[in-house]
């Protein structure tokens, strides 16, 4: 299944904003959900993805850092799986 990734104008701002190691390491988060999907993330422990609660119930997490996290959400279009990135914070959890 072929992944695609979509920025939030918000997530653009953010990374635009953000700290050089963490757009590197959110460059290397995008390539391997890209090249591999979501499901390649439960792999690697670093990343602690997890599903979020509360307001935010449809939303995952990923650390990129140890503080910053990119907050994105999943869904289909026919055969290709496509990651909705809202925000890149460091850690916290309000869009």
């Amino acid at each position: 299944m072929r992944t695609r990734i979509q920025e939030s104008r918000k997530a653009v701002k953010d990374l635009n904003k953000a700290p050089t190691h963490v757009v590197k390491s959110y460059e290397i988060w995008a390539r391997l959900i890209e090249e591999h999907g979501v499901s390649i993330l439960r792999e690697f422990k670093g990343y602690h993805d997890e599903k979020l609660s509360g307001e935010l119930k449809e939303y995952r997490s990923s650390r990129l850092s140890k503080s910053w996290r990119v907050i994105y959400r999943k869904s289909k279009l026919g055969k290709i799986e496509i990651v909705h990135v809202e925000r890149v914070t460091p850690h916290k959890y309000k869009l």
